[in-house]
């Protein structure tokens, strides 16, 4: 693709953007942070898969099979690179990012791993954030459960910032697991300085990169984690597939999460071994069309250039906040400035409730975007309300649909005036 960044070149990849809803309505679609829409590269490189070269894959010793197996793994090398990982081996595919969450708590406190870093029961502490997505909140609760360990967690400013309060990390933390980019608020965590804070004690720290991957330049040896985890489905790719990167001592420390075929060495009928890393963590037969449209759309991805892709966000989301500050009673819930920030918007109408604002703006504009409290229901107790509408945006995205969304939104104050 062009070096310049031509965003109606690039709409013309993603057949939906030329849907027309009832009334002939065109689709806006502002829903990326929730799941993104996908390019015909993706679309056609999956079919292609299935129609003309799928087989399981590390098992069947014939064309297929080969085939098959080859264009998995080359999906696992292409996703490496995309984030810097040291070693292709490091990245396990899982079938979405709270799956890959799961895993890494499952190795704490499990009666099979002697690993001090994992070990885990009374008086060891567990730390998250008051903004996670739910994904990474339940699994630690579980956990605690089942260990008797102290689940603490680092507030959230009324600006929508990280509140690194000095004594939430301590000696007694064990891992330090919190979202790269907020899934509601747009804030982009100093996750660098997190990480200085959690080594200082021996904590290992984990991110829910499912947010960030997408929409910037990730280099994981600058994010300073042990862990990251992030999913397909919101970075063009297919549902039904995630990814977890860690570093190799770590993987390999770590107990599998699941058992079955290909995860194993050598099986016996009071025994097993398990297969080296990654295998280990990839029970079963696997997502193998959806791993390879995951590489086929982190080939996109790299066409456009993410860095191209960062600056276009950047700037619809300066235009987005121009705009709606121009909404009488609407209230952004999080960063009102760009700096520290992703392309993705929340906020409340006084005295509208979110569901009737995206209802109006679905039924007669066709705008598409979230409402609810986006899985994140702690971060909007926090700020005292029931939900909020989500507006987020992708490479895609132009300002006239961000028109489109504030016409939409002064209806609705006339509608409930």
């Amino acid at each position: 693709m062009s070096a310049v960044f031509d965003v109606e070149r690039v709409r013309k990849d993603f057949p939906v953007l030329s849907r027309e809803l009832s009334g002939g309505r065109p689709l806006v679609y502002l829903d990326s942070g929730n799941s993104s829409q996908k390019p015909t590269q993706v679309i056609e490189t999956m079919r292609d898969h299935f129609a003309m070269h799928y087989s399981n894959v590390g098992r069947a010793h014939h064309a297929l099979g080969t085939e098959s197996t080859d264009a998995y793994e080359a999906a696992r090398d292409k996703v490496a690179a995309f984030v810097g990982a040291p070693s292709r081996d490091e990245i396990i595919f899982t079938k979405n990012a709270s799956e890959a969450l799961n895993l890494v708590a499952y190795s704490f406190g499990n009666r099979t791993n002697d690993d001090p870093r994992f070990t885990l029961g009374p008086g060891d502490e567990i730390v998250i954030s008051e903004m996670e997505h739910h994904s990474n909140i339940v699994p630690w609760q579980m956990l605690v459960q089942r260990t008797g360990a102290t689940l603490k967690w680092f507030g959230v400013t009324d600006e929508g910032r990280l509140d690194l309060a000095d004594g939430v990390i301590t000696e007694r933390t064990k891992i330090v697991s919190v979202a790269h980019q907020s899934n509601v608020l747009g804030t982009v965590n100093p996750v660098a300085e997190v990480a200085r804070r959690a080594h200082e004690v021996g904590a290992l720290v984990l991110l829910d990169a499912s947010q960030s991957v997408p929409h910037h330049p990730v280099d994981l040896a600058a994010l300073g984690a042990d862990l990251v985890a992030f999913t397909g489905h919101k970075m063009l790719g297919p549902s039904g597939i995630g990814v977890l990167w860690g570093r190799t001592e770590l993987l390999e420390a770590m107990p599998p999460f699941l058992g079955g075929g290909e995860m194993i060495e050598a099986v016996w009928m009071d025994r097993s071994t398990y297969a080296p890393v990654p295998h280990k963590f990839e029970a079963g037969t696997p997502p193998i069309v959806e791993a390879i449209g995951l590489g086929a759309a982190v080939d996109y991805l790299n066409g456009v250039g993410m860095q191209a892709i960062e600056e276009h966000e950047r700037a619809l989301t300066a235009y987005a906040l121009e705009a709606l500050g121009e909404v009488p009673t609407l209230r952004i819930i999080g960063p009102k400035g760009l700096d520290g920030r992703g392309g993705t918007l929340s906020f409340t109408m006084e005295g509208i409730h979110p569901h009737d604002v995206g209802q109006i703006l679905d039924d007669q504009f066709g705008v598409a975007v979230r409402v609810g409290h986006h899985c994140a229901r702690p971060l909007h107790l926090r700020f005292g309300i029931p939900a909020t509408t989500r507006a987020s945006f992708y490479l895609y995205n132009t300002t006239g649909e961000i028109d489109a969304l504030v016409k939409g939104l002064h209806h609705v104050q006339k509608v409930f005036a």
